[in-house]
Parts: C-alpha cells; structure tokens; sequence
C-alpha cells in the first residue's frame, strides 16, 4: 500500500482512543444506584443472556458492599468486564429497564458493572468462591475465548482438573484482539484470563491442535473436551483484485489496532470497508482514529437490513464515516497495490419465505470509487477443516450441531459453545454457553 497517511502524535491517537464511556466515581455510581427500582420481575436480568441478578448487584453497592456485588456478577458471568465495558446494553439490559416506558434515562446497568468489576480487580481479586476438591477427572478445553473461559472457570470450581489449549501466544480470543480499544483495551481481558487461572485453570498459549498437539491426544488423555474455537478466517469477496496490497480482513486489521502501537499501522487515506455488521463499524471507525482522510462502508442492502446497532451506526456517523448503501464491490482496481473499486447499484428483489428480500445489481450502474485500501468485513468462515477431523461432530448450516440441553455434539466426549455454535453473537452469549456447557460435562461425567 503505496499512500499511506501520515502519523499522528502519540497524544492524538491516545486521545482518538480514548474511552467512549469513562468509569464512574463513587458518588456517580451511588447516585446511579439509587435510581434503581430494584424491580420484583427484574426485566433486565431476563434481558441479560448470563441472566445477572442485576437488582441484587446494583442494591449492594447502594449499601457499599462491592465485594458482594462482584460476588453477585460473576457467579453469573465470568468474562463480566467485557461485558461491562463492550456489550450492546442499549438492546440488552438498559433496552428492558421499566424506566424507559416512563420516558426516564434507563439505569446505567453496564457503567455500575463496570465499577464493581473494576472494584474487584483494584482489590487483588479477593476469594470470593470456594473450589471443590480434585474429583480426578479432567477436562481439555480449546480455545481461551469467553466461552472456553468461562466453561474453564465453572468446571475449576467444580473440582476438575482444566488445561485451555491456545493457539495464539496471548489469551482471551476475540475478547483480547477483536474488540475496538476504544471500548475496552486488551489488558481488561487479560485480567479476566488471570481470574480464571486463579480457580487452578491452567492456560498453554501457542499450542496449536493439530500444530502442537494433535486432538486424539486431548481425546484420549482428558475425559472431556469443551470446543470453543469460535470462527476461522473472513469469508472471501470473491472479486477480482482482491489479492492486492492494501486489501485486509477486518479482523486482522483490528488485531493490528489492539497492539496499540497505533503509529506501526498502515491505513490509507481513503479507505472502504465492504459490509455493514457491527465488525465493520469498528473497522471503520479505527480507520478514522488512525488518520484516514475518508472511510466509506459499502452495503449492498438498505440500511434497515443492515447487523450494526444503532449507536454503533450513530457513532459511525458522528465520527464521519460515509455509508453507501445498496451498493456492492465488482472489482478492486489496481496494479500491485489498491488504487479504486468499482462498484455496482443493486435493487431489492421479491422476498423469501422468511419475509427477507434479495438484492440483485442494477445494468449499467457501475462506477468507481478512488480508495488505496479496502477492509473486508463480511463474515467468517467456521473452521469447516477442523470440525470435519473430530469424530461424531456435525457441521449444520455452518455452526456445529449440539444438544441445546447440555451442549453435548454428535460425540458424547465432546461438548461445543460460543460462536462455533452460534454463527457469531456476543461475548455475553458465549459465556452464558460457556458455562452452562461446563454444567453438561459435570452432569455427563458425574453418570
């Protein structure tokens, strides 16, 4: 990539990334804490897919028992910082507060985690849960993700012997390297991975299955496997050019950015990101922190069919990120190194049997856009290779096919959550199955 843009100071990009939402103090937490109803119904905690006792948690730091509001949180959540700090609270646990069909300010449920999580860590994470003894057995676990930390710290806990197995050299998965730092930084995960190791879990980085070890050795010496190996590389564009210089996925772009050695980070004057999910949102507004003169996200549907939420769309737009909706890439342009795209109108077509409408290209529409780099942002690819050589496993529609009862596979040994499962949710989704993962392996090899 030949146009690069110029480095900012070490101030400007701090404060470029500097965090969207600031912690509280103690006066502001107590204030907001005293807002709460503390509903009998709690639509909050339904909201929340960990299901936090939210009213209880928020009442003990009414009455300054922090120690006792983390205990609260994280019995229900083991990557609760995460959370906190990088959750879509809007559509979630603020989105169901009752203070907002009064026309009120929801509770700010996401802030006072923070506070109480950030509390506890500030503490030297305090024993707040007692482990049971060796019961013997053991259980390999593959990845450190939310939801491989998450089912490691409730079978600990448990009394089982627990070795994640990492194939990078730094834990915490997508929790560390894929979340936007201006939501959260990477040593906030970090913290969490130290949490879980505390409860005895023991964490391998750069072992690779299939690299380092193989699976029938974790098959064969644990008496259980948990797959939390969320999603592999990003879906390709398949256009023409695609293989230039200055075109990257969006995760790697962003797993440059959570280095924060922000000023080593090629990004072009003029940037286009292809896709609309909540990934390309981030990608975008990164690209802007960096230094880029122009980002243009383009989306071949209409922005009502768009992934992003809203605030993520809102704070695109604040940031001046321009959206091309209805428009999608035919070729990249260039001769070694991306100088344009030429994209093409589309049109929606008739809907399917689920009411979603196809979009079809518009003849003679083309045209072409001056970029030097383009971020992809499109989706994932499931690990299809890796899935396919673990015996009893099935591959359904790009996720891995469970018992939803106890998140058990085709094989009896094997047990799968998060993304892999899912097909790419949130954090807080992973570690709900995480954790209720870890209940069916305690439950399949207690019988």
């Amino acid at each position: 990539m030949e146009n690069i843009v110029s480095k900012l100071s070490t101030e400007q990009y701090e404060k470029n990334f500097q965090e969207l939402h600031p912690p509280l103090t103690y006066g502001s937490a107590l204030a907001e804490s005293s807002r709460c109803l503390y509903c009998y119904d709690s639509p909050c905690m339904k909201a929340c897919p960990t299901h936090i006792d939210i009213s209880e948690f928020i009442k003990k730091i009414s009455t300054d028992n922090l120690l006792g509001s983390a205990k609260t949180i994280l019995k229900s959540n083991w990557v609760a910082l995460t959370c906190a700090k990088a959750c879509p609270v809007a559509v979630l646990c603020e989105g169901a507060c009752v203070l907002n069909e009064k026309g009120d300010k929801p509770i700010e449920i996401g802030r006072l985690q923070r506070y109480v999580i950030d509390n506890y860590f500030e503490q030297g994470m305090p024993a707040l849960f007692d482990v049971k003894p060796s019961n013997g057995k053991s259980v390999a676990i593959i990845g450190s993700g939310p939801s491989g930390l998450a089912c490691g710290a409730e079978l600990a806990l448990l009394g089982y012997n627990v070795t994640i197995f990492e194939q990078s050299d730094v834990p915490g998965g997508l929790n560390t390297w894929g979340i936007a730092p201006y939501k959260m930084r990477k040593q906030d995960a970090l913290k969490e991975v130290e949490l879980v190791k505390s409860f005895g879990v023991s964490v391998k980085t750069g072992t690779g299955i299939g690299k380092n070890i193989t699976f029938n050795e974790l098959y064969k010496n644990y008496d259980a496997v948990f797959l939390g190996i969320g999603l592999g590389e990003s879906n390709a564009l398949s256009v023409k050019g695609e293989e230039l210089s200055g075109v990257i996925s969006a995760l790697d772009f962003i797993e440059q950015v959570k280095t924060e050695d922000w000023s080593s980070v090629p990004v072009g004057k003029k940037v286009a990101i292809i896709g609309a999910g909540n990934t390309s949102i981030d990608a975008a507004t990164e690209a802007k922190r960096l230094g880029a003169e122009q980002v243009i996200v383009l989306y071949r549907r209409s922005s009502q069919d768009m992934s992003a939420y809203n605030f993520e769309f809102d704070l695109a737009k604040k940031d001046g990120i321009i959206f091309h909706f209805l428009t999608a890439p035919k070729n990249i342009i260039g001769k070694n190194s991306v100088e344009g795209i030429e994209c093409i109108r589309m049109e929606p077509g008739q809907p399917d049997s689920k009411g979603k409408r196809s979009v079809l290209p518009v003849p003679g529409t083309e045209f072409t856009i001056p970029v030097d780099m383009v971020i992809k942002a499109i989706g994932q690819e499931a690990q299809n290779d890796f899935i396919s050589s673990v015996p009893g496993v099935k591959f359904v529609n790009g996720k891995i096919e469970i018992n939803v009862e106890n998140y058990q596979t085709g094989n009896p040994k094997v047990f799968a959550g998060g993304d892999c499962i899912n097909g790419g949710k949130e954090v807080v989704n992973a570690a709900y199955d995480g954790k209720m993962a870890a209940h069916g392996i305690d439950k399949f090899l207690c019988n």
